[in-house]
């Protein structure tokens, strides 16, 4: 029997109501696998912490982290802590510091779930987007000059080393090749003269190393056009920090919206734990109301059971997902229905049953 140590990262608001469903769906896969197991450690680390203990998560939080072989992430932030320590002081805490430079973000429409494009099926929306993780905008580095003075400079410099943007890049030819799909590179380089000018030479360069993937450039607002008018273009995406955070949140309100939107941040390598989270963030004004849409926290569950290699059960519960959907009787609010957040995971749970049994 294979055993999965999961550190679950409750967080705040509705964080722990849409773990707990997909810590259902976790257990429902081992009670229909008697060879996969899951163990749970539950951390009460996030905003309320903060606010008793003046951190986001105790000084031996990593350490503790890294006994795990996953981490599942609920959602971070509340009111009266800024929005940049509770970024900063988990999320991006545990990204930088386990290594989890690629983050996968799926913009895959669901059989069943809303879209509000016109006449587009599932087929037509169907996207991988690899994000860069570690680095790029997101790199924390700059300067606050003379703050507070009339003559106050702020500087925020990028980050793109050759190490971490040639290894993203790699890992999605990686990716695009696997699936034979086409592989696409969005950035900005007739106005970024330095980053993305370089991201565009890194992207070149790799791609001769893999002649079979076709392979295509975009300028970010142009891509944000397409991603609208003419979203079958794109199969796998790659792009940088900044970039990938925005297009992917455009991509989740074309899939059925934030409930609907989980995310990976992996370590390829495995030589830390990769972390897996919806990311619709803590919505704290219907925290405790058994509102909120736990599918996103249900999907980033396949996407765990992918990177560890089971493949199979991942599409089994992004089949159930979809099982639940095209009925339309156990939804959320955000999607048109009455069901409350548990209701939809054991509708889920249920699904999966029927489709294994």
């Amino acid at each position: 029997m294979k055993n999965y140590q999961i550190a679950v990262i409750n967080g705040d608001g509705i964080g722990p109501e849409v773990l707990r469903e997909g810590i259902k769906i976790l257990n429902t896969v081992s009670e229909l696998d008697g060879a996969l197991s899951f163990n749970f450690k539950e951390y009460d680390w996030g905003c309320q912490y903060y606010l008793k203990n003046g951190c986001m998560m105790p000084m031996d939080g990593m350490d503790r982290l890294s006994q795990s072989d996953a981490i599942y992430l609920g959602a971070v932030g509340y009111p009266g802590v800024p929005d940049h320590i509770s970024l900063w002081d988990l999320l991006l805490t545990i990204r930088k510091g386990f290594d989890q430079y690629v983050n996968l973000r799926p913009i895959k429409l669901l059989d069943g779930a809303p879209c509000p494009l016109k006449d587009v099926d599932a087929s037509e929306l169907d996207m991988l987007v690899v994000r860069e993780n570690s680095e790029g905008e997101y790199a924390g580095a700059g300067d606050w000059l003379y703050k507070g003075k009339p003559h106050e400079v702020v500087l925020q410099t990028g980050v793109f080393s050759r190490h971490g943007t040639e290894r993203i890049i790699r890992y999605a030819f990686e990716e695009a090749r696997k699936a034979g799909k086409t592989l696409t590179s969005i950035s900005k380089g007739n106005a970024l003269n330095y980053s993305m000018v370089f991201w565009d030479q890194v992207f070149a360069e790799v791609g001769r190393e893999y002649p079979d993937v076709k392979t295509a450039s975009y300028l970010v607002d142009a891509a944000s056009m397409f991603f609208v008018k003419d979203p079958k273009r794109f199969e796998v995406v790659v792009t940088s920090n900044l970039f990938g955070d925005i297009l992917t949140d455009l991509g989740a309100a074309l899939t059925g919206g934030m409930g609907l939107a989980a995310g990976a941040n992996l370590n390829p390598e495995r030589k830390y734990p990769s972390m897996f989270e919806p990311i619709h963030g803590s919505a704290p004004d219907i925290a405790g109301q058994n509102k909120s849409n736990p599918m996103a926290a249900i999907w980033s569950v396949s996407q765990m059971l992918d990177f560890f290699g089971h493949e199979d059960w991942g599409a089994q519960v992004l089949g159930a997902l979809e099982d639940v959907l095209r009925e339309h009787k156990y939804l959320t609010p955000d999607l048109g229905g009455t069901a409350a957040t548990y209701e939809v995971g054991d509708a889920v749970a249920a699904a999966l049953r029927k489709r294994v049994k």
